[in-house]
């Protein structure tokens, strides 16, 4: 298929009076006269914005990384925690150490990796390209030295910073990538990727912890389906999934689609592909470690109510549940939300978009499970953009993130406890903001399911013969 025009893509300030509003300050709306640059194609731009944006959420945890990390004060006053230096030492990565090493002097000495091995894998790596910028330090005498001592050496600390740096450099490429996989998924919508790219929430939670890298599989697996691959779909929901477990719900969107479509084989196609990539992934990390593969999925189970979770509210407010009671009940739930999605798709006028689908059931995965960090917005972010790329209503769902990121850092960091020392009822309230705002988003993306002449997505293809000829390139598969 050939490259739309200049002409025929779309352009948001002549269809959203949001972003139309927005403009003015850069110039205003496209006019009808306006001219086009060969070099500065609405991808360029989009992942220099993407770019700039990710260097500002760099800069936002300058803070912390001038004091190496060591304050805990600044890291929750100025918002700058991150994940990323604090497991360099406390999973042994700043002894280059194995992650499922079943080693028995490191499993004394360090705790396994609690993520996916894709993670896991990244981080290990990581730490091997730290010691390398850093000098190739002598790192042997390390084994007898107490882990509680290596927080402190100054060696360690410059290492931890580097390893930062590191981190924050293919993070940094991830965002591009699935940047740049949003801005395919429908050629002629590439600015349907700019909510992504202006994103807050990208800036704030980017580096919080390695989430981008499975958000940037999610965003090639949207694109891959898009291009009538499903084999390669398939694939990069089963990375996916070994480095976050929510890219799995995709299958869950696909089922719905091909169930429409009959296509049966596609399907079959895709969840082979996924499997496969997911065992070949998950095989060195289980080969060396059985014992240490399975720490993700005992932790993920035996961890109780935590932090943004509906459950950890009613557990402060005095209600007692077991982590089994939790656990059940997160299911049950979810898979009746689940239920929920799927007969929504099969009733709706139209075959729902990939994008719509996969944000419902990973929303609904979000709201009812027992820990909802605030990085886990990036989970969303991809989906949301290409569910609805209306201007409003991403303002009006982001609005309730930032205000999340910025009460859980601050209720962390004791600034919102009262003075009674009862409990911080201001981040109760920050929660259920969060949540009603994601409500409001979910119930807007089943509303263009049901009513598909609210999507704008649809509404631009009502050119004829655009529809035939965009029909591979936007999920609605034939």
């Amino acid at each position: 298929m050939s490259r739309p025009d200049a002409d025929d893509v779309a352009a948001p300030t002549r269809e959203d009076p949001a972003a139309a509003a927005l403009s003015e300050g850069i110039g205003g709306p496209l006019g009808e006269h306006a001219a086009t640059n060969r070099w500065w194609t609405p991808v360029r731009v989009l992942l220099a914005i993407t770019a700039v944006m990710f260097v500002f959420g760099m800069l936002q945890k300058v803070p912390c990384y001038g004091t190496q990390w060591t304050d805990n004060d600044t890291r929750y006053s100025r918002m700058c925690y991150s994940d990323v230096p604090y497991l360099y030492v406390g999973r042994g990565f700043v002894e280059l150490n194995w992650p499922y090493s079943d080693d028995e002097q490191t499993r004394a000495r360090f705790d396994v990796m609690e993520y996916p091995v894709g993670i896991s894998y990244f981080a290990w790596a990581t730490s091997y390209v730290t010691h390398w910028a850093s000098g190739s330090p002598d790192i042997s005498h390390r084994p007898e030295v107490q882990v509680s001592d290596l927080y402190g050496d100054p060696q360690v600390l410059k290492e931890r910073n580097t390893y930062v740096a590191v981190t924050a450099v293919v993070l940094g490429a991830a965002a591009l990538l699935c940047a740049w996989f949003l801005a395919g998924t429908n050629r002629r919508r590439p600015w349907d990727a700019l909510p992504f790219a202006l994103s807050p929430v990208l800036m704030f939670n980017g580096l919080v912890n390695w989430d981008l890298l499975a958000v940037a599989m999610v965003a090639g697996a949207v694109w891959a389906w898009s291009r009538d691959r499903p084999v390669l779909t398939g694939v990069l929901i089963g990375l996916g999934t070994a480095t976050k477990l929510y890219p799995l719900f995709l299958l869950g969107g696909l089922l719905i689609i091909c169930w429409r479509r009959r296509a049966w084989v596609d399907f079959f196609a895709a969840t082979v592909a996924a499997a496969g990539a997911w065992v070949l992934a998950n095989a060195p990390a289980y080969l060396t470690g059985p014992d240490e593969w399975k720490v993700f999925w005992t932790f993920n189970s035996e961890r109780g109510a935590d932090l943004g979770s509906l459950w950890l509210v009613l557990s402060q407010a005095g209600h007692t549940f077991t982590d089994h009671e939790i656990n059940t009940a997160s299911w049950v739930f979810f898979i009746g939300w689940c239920a929920a999605v799927l007969v929504i798709g099969l009733l709706a006028p139209e075959t729902p978009r990939l994008a719509q689908l996969g944000f419902l059931v990973v929303a609904g995965f979000l709201l009812v499970n027992k820990v909802y960090s605030p990085q886990y917005v990036l989970w969303l972010l991809p989906l949301a953009v290409l569910a609805r790329p209306r201007w409003r209503d991403q303002i009006i769902w982001q609005s309730g993130e930032l205000l999340y990121f910025c009460s859980v850092w601050w209720y962390l960091g004791g600034f919102l406890q009262p003075g009674s020392g009862s409990d911080p009822g201001f981040y109760w309230l920050a929660i259920a903001v969060r949540m009603a705002c994601e409500l409001y988003l979910v119930a807007i993306v089943v509303r263009d399911i049901l009513l598909p002449h609210h999507d704008q997505v649809r509404r631009g293809l009502d050119t004829p013969g655009l529809l035939a000829e965009t029909n591979i390139l936007v999920g609605f598969r034939r």
